[in-house]
């Protein structure tokens, strides 16, 4: 069975940082590009950053640029997302997803596998 699972989601003050993972299971990541989306309440879900297959070209979005770093490591089969310099309004769910060619997109357009999501909270 094909998921995707995230992980490292937490309450956090602001200025913390924290590090998601995303790991797959019933398939290997390095035929796959990956995004991370968000969505907080009442809030669309909007692409956060992404990768292509070999970890070449990332996207972020100009709200998390210089604060978020994405990466992968093929061997340990997950997609981590390092998170600094937190702010409230990073409050949300967090997604990773899959898309099935080598360069990703920070629209929703060619995901077919999402996973269920990890809370970021950001408060004092």
């Amino acid at each position: 069975q094909v998921q995707l699972v995230e992980s490292g989601g937490d309450l956090v003050q602001p200025g913390g940082s924290l590090r998601l993972s995303c790991a797959p299971s019933g398939f290997t990541l390095d035929h796959y590009s990956i995004g991370w989306f968000r969505q907080a309440p009442g809030k669309e879900r909007e692409g956060v950053s992404c990768i292509d297959v070999s970890g070449g070209s990332t996207y972020y979005t100009d709200s998390v640029k210089g604060r978020f770093t994405i990466s992968r490591d093929n061997a340990k089969n997950t997609v981590y997302l390092q998170m600094n310099s937190l702010k409230p309004e990073d409050t949300a769910v967090y997604f990773c997803a899959r898309r099935s060619t080598y360069y990703c997109s920070s629209t929703h357009s060619g995901y077919d596998y999402w996973g269920q999501g990890t809370q970021v909270t950001v408060s004092s």
